[in-house]
Formats: C-alpha cells, sequence, structure tokens
C-alpha cells in the first residue's frame, strides 16, 4: 500500500522518523512510504538539518504553503495536499500531532474516503484558546487509526466517546528519535557547555515560539523581565525560533548574538539562531534547567531527567508533570526566578519515565499500521 506520511513542522519530523525507519527495516511489509512536506514552517535549519540529523528521506513532495493565518493557511493546505492525493492515489494517510498541516491533510483524506492514522492521537489540554487543542480535537474526530503517547491519552479518547478498536497504545515516537540521538551524541559536548564549566556557571535554556507567549509584547516582557533575573545567578542560552526573533527586536533585544565564539560566556542572556536537531538535543541534555512553552521539550526533558518549567497555563501532556519532571509555571518575573533558584540549588523533583516511552515505540507503530482493519472501514 502507499502511504502519504505528513510533516509540516520541526516537530514533526522526530515522530515521522522512526515510523520510515522502521517500514525499511521491514523490507516485505508491504508499506511503500512518501514523505509530503506541507512547508507550514520552513527554515533551513528547522527542516532541511533535521531531515539530515535524523536520515530521513527526502520529501517527495513539497506544498509550500508558508505562513499566514489559520484559516488561509490551512486552505492553502488542503487544495495542495488534494492535489497531491489526485495525482499519488495514496491507499492512507499518517498525520502526526497538532499543527495546520495535521487537521488540514486529515480533513482531505476524510473527505477523499482515504483511511487516516494520528500519530500522538488523544493529547488535552481543554484549553480551546490553543489552536493546536481545536487541531487535536477534529483530527481525533475523523482518523480512523489513532495511535496514542500515552495511557491519559486513550482515556482522553474513550471520554469523548471514540470506540476502543480505533485506538492503539503505542507510546512516544518523538523519543525514539532522541534516543537514538543520544547514542550519536553520547560523546559531545553541549553549545556552551564547555564555555559555562571553565567559567564555574550553569546554563538555562530557553525555548519560546506560542502566539500567546511572543505575539504581544506584553506577554512577553514579563518573561523577558524573568529571564533578566535568572542571568544574574547563570547564563541563559536561548535559540531564538523564527517566530519569536522580530517580537524581541521590538522589544529592544537584538535578535541574535554575532555568534557564541564571539560572544563572552559570562551572566547574561545569548540569544543564539535557531539549533538543527542534534545540537538541540545537546543544549538540553547539559542545562541545569530548561524554560519552554514547547510540548514537545516537556517530553525530552522528561526522558533526559532535565527539570523543566512550562510557561504556559496548563499542558496537553500532564503525564510530563505527573510523571516527569515537569512543572507549570507561571509567566511572571518572580515565578520564572524562583523556579531557576530551585534547579540551581537541585531541590527540583527527580521525576521519571512514562510507560512506552522506551525507544520502541516505532515497532508498536508499525504493527498498527499493519492491522488492515482500519484501511477498510473507508476503502470499503
Amino acid at each position: 500500500v502507499n502511504v502519504a506520511f505528513v510533516v509540516g513542522a520541526r516537530p514533526n519530523f522526530m515522530k515521522v522518523a522512526p515510523l520510515i525507519a522502521e517500514i525499511g527495516r521491514r523490507a516485505d511489509c508491504g508499506i511503500r512510504p512518501f514523505l509530503v512536506h506541507t512547508g507550514q514552517h520552513y527554515d533551513a535549519v528547522m527542516s532541511d538539518s533535521v531531515i539530515r540529523d535524523l536520515g530521513m528521506p527526502e520529501p517527495e513532495e513539497f506544498l509550500g504553503v508558508g505562513s499566514g493565518t489559520h484559516g488561509r493557511q490551512t486552505a492553502r493546505i488542503m487544495e495542495g495536499f488534494e492535489e497531491v492525493c489526485e495525482r499519488r492515489r495514496p491507499d492512507a494517510i499518517v498525520v502526526v500531532g497538532d499543527v495546520n498541516s495535521t487537521l488540514a491533510c486529515a480533513l482531505v483524506g476524510a473527505k477523499m474516503r482515504i483511511p487516516v492514522a494520528h500519530v500522538e492521537a488523544g493529547l488535552r489540554s481543554y484549553d480551546r484558546d490553543m489552536p493546536e487543542e481545536v487541531n487535536r480535537v477534529v483530527t481525533d474526530q475523523i482518523a480512523d487509526l489513532l495511535l496514542t503517547p500515552s495511557e491519559d491519552a486513550e482515556a482522553n479518547l474513550l471520554r469523548e466517546g471514540v470506540p476502543s478498536s480505533r485506538i492503539r497504545f503505542v507510546g512516544n515516537l518523538m523519543i525514539d528519535s532522541l534516543l537514538l540521538a543520544l547514542a550519536r551524541v553520547r560523546n559531545e559536548t553541549a553549545p556552551f557547555a564547555a564555555r559555562a564549566k571553565e567559567a564555574g556557571l550553569p546554563y538555562v535554556a530557553v525555548t519560546l515560539h506560542r502566539p500567546g507567549n511572543v505575539d504581544d509584547l506584553q506577554d512577553l516582557l514579563p518573561i523577558l523581565d524573568g529571564l533578566d533575573r535568572v542571568a544574574r545567578d547563570c547564563a541563559v542560552v536561548f535559540p531564538v525560533h523564527p517566530r519569536t526573533a522580530a517580537r524581541l527586536e521590538a522589544a529592544g533585544r537584538r535578535s541574535v548574538d554575532e555568534g557564541p565564539a564571539e560572544g563572552r560566556l559570562a551572566p547574561g542572556i545569548h540569544l543564539v539562531p535557531p539549533m538543527s536537531y542534534l545540537p538541540f538535543v545537546l543544549l538540553l541534555r547539559d542545562a541545569t534547567l530548561v524554560l519552554t512553552d514547547s510540548g514537545g521539550v516537556q517530553e525530552e526533558t522528561t526522558v533526559l531527567g532535565v527539570p523543566c518549567a512550562t510557561l504556559r497555563p496548563n499542558t496537553e501532556r500532564p503525564v510530563t508533570i505527573d510523571v516527569g519532571t515537569n512543572e507549570i509555571v507561571a509567566r511572571a518575573p518572580e515565578a520564572i526566578e524562583e523556579a531557576a533558584r530551585r534547579a540551581l540549588a537541585g531541590s527540583w523533583k527527580k521525576g521519571g519515565v512514562p510507560r512506552y516511552w522506551d525507544g520502541a515505540s516505532a515497532p508498536r507503530a508499525v504493527d498498527a499500521l499493519l492491522a488492515d482493519g482500519w484501511l477498510r472501514r473507508r476503502a470499503g
């Protein structure tokens, strides 16, 4: 069967790569995958280098939709992906995560009666102000096969009336990619880590990209104030997402340093360009604390055992709080400073690793894809 695997944003690659690799190891499994990149988020570092770092095949289809309002972007993706489906006639579609590409391509599949599998199904923040939450809920209602990363995700789907026959608990595919990456860079040092050690400084890593944190300066400025306070006690390394760069400029901050080699490593905030996947994994691994609004980073830090402070009012990944190292921290200077002080003092909770976040989710997911009952739901 020909299966279209859809990616649109950086985290999607980390979830699709293990699936395509596992299918490649099963040469006689009967699945012929082809990769469709919608171009929803497109940056050479955040897309091309991730493909290289993960050892993925180049996308066979690139829609190049670019940025835009949610409605316009979703419509452009649907239009482009429908043309791909008309031309290539996939037997099934696999979508991942919760971005606009996920919803748009699932809708195309539903309307064209092509079976759809959703990887990372069932996550819920129960906050409809998050566009991602709307994407998650609608995609799960129209998909034919729901591959969940955690036990709470399965419970969410059952509460929403999804039949258990459509649900498979396979674990977290992003962790498959993470553990493979860690094995590759085991003996390497994170950017800034060696110089931080020489200077006797720990460092805090920061990632910010969600509209609720960065689009409005009234929301962003208190977070920047908190980072200034943290920087009194340690280095702060902040790879700047393209979405965030313009807002930092508007707030009177330089978008990026001249480069880590030229900047002195002393207490202060180091704004650096976006990192490719492997250096970013090292950055997280060697950090004393990670301040983030990313869902994937909450998962990665849990497996790495690194303290994580999520600068959001909620999370669709509560298992990272209940089991892992994650905490919800208020987006206020005092709260950010207090979180950093606890991490620096070594008093952060230790946490554990959720079930099936073991690096073996891809075989379970491919087994689920090969169970052809879901393929016949629409096609039959």
